[in-house]
């Protein structure tokens, strides 16, 4: 069992009031700062993490939402992962990319937002047609549900999220120069290079799902899952607890640890110190009553 804390509620300024995040669903820390996308919102959220003020938001995608719940889940773009992108020639300081699910047609759109050189988001986000990505995957998986997004050791990785019906879980690698090339708009949308799965164990009989990842410096990766009792990847169901695990960089599962707090995490970031990982991670509680919470927890690095 892995001991989390809470660190903060997710709150954000909107329209001179201060509202939540409810739907957290990928995190990246660069430095002190906390970059949050929810996956029913056309915004990311940028929080201190040295302090308690409320997020400030930046506009990932035109339009407004429906607020009833149902016409919500329907229109929303599904926004389950974020990834940090390294500098290349297109975006020389490095950018983020919010990535849609691809569990239907509308979710399989991104945004790319690149850094500026002080390391601040460079003017407004470029909207990404995924639908050239995704077509293989949905040849392959006939309920895509793309949950993690990262960079390591030269590949672009995403996780494919399984479910209790079929509760295949898949690190799906592409060619990072070549993801460039298409993000450059000088090649087509290349093809994966691997899919591999893994085994994630379960919690109270209800099958470890991918919900995000993260890279480690060495090409290993990180990841959280959730428990949650559902058959489809479109809609929710109870979740019986989340856990994290560490990937090594050739490919073995070195553990999964099961979180104290029941929650459904869905975003995780992670640095090392002291020969720990030190990890982040956010919750979605799937009620937009309720705030998303920013966790901590302290991992002794496995791979040691």
């Amino acid at each position: 069992m892995l001991e989390v804390q809470v660190v903060r509620t997710l709150s954000v300024e909107t329209d001179a009031t201060v509202g939540h995040l409810s739907a957290a669903s990928g995190l990246v820390q660069v430095g002190w700062r906390l970059f949050v996308v929810a996956d029913d919102e056309h915004t990311l959220a940028l929080f201190d993490l040295a302090g308690e003020r409320p997020g400030r938001l930046h506009r990932l995608f035109d339009g407004e939402l429906p607020d009833k719940p149902k016409a919500r889940k329907a229109a929303k773009p599904d926004l389950e992962a974020l990834a940090h992108l390294p500098p290349w020639p297109g975006c020389p300081y490095g950018a983020l990319l919010a990535v849609g699910s691809g569990s239907r047609p509308q979710r399989q759109r991104a945004a790319l937002l690149a850094f500026d050189e002080p390391g601040e988001l460079q003017g407004a986000a470029r909207e990404i047609d995924l639908s050239p990505l995704y077509a293989p995957l949905q040849a392959r998986h006939e309920q895509l549900n793309i949950e993690g997004a990262f960079v390591t050791a030269g590949r672009f990785c995403l996780l494919q999220r399984g479910n209790q019906a079929s509760p295949v879980n898949l690190l799906i690698s592409h060619d990072w120069p070549a993801i460039q090339a298409w993000l450059d708009g000088t090649a087509p949308a290349p093809q994966p290079v691997s899919s591999t799965p893994l085994d994630l164990g379960d919690i109270d009989g209800v099958p470890l799902c991918f919900t995000d990842g993260a890279a480690l410096p060495d090409g290993g990766w990180v990841f959280c899952a959730a428990a949650e009792a559902t058959e489809d990847s479109y809609l929710d169901g109870p979740c019986r607890g989340s856990a994290v695990g560490v990937v090594a960089a050739d490919g073995r599962l070195l553990g999964v640890w099961p979180l104290s707090l029941r929650c459904k995490a869905e975003g995780i970031a992670m640095t090392v110190a002291n020969g720990a990982l030190q990890l982040l991670l956010v919750t979605d509680p799937d009620d937009r009553d309720a705030p998303a919470l920013l966790l901590s927890a302290s991992l002794p690095d496995p791979r040691a």
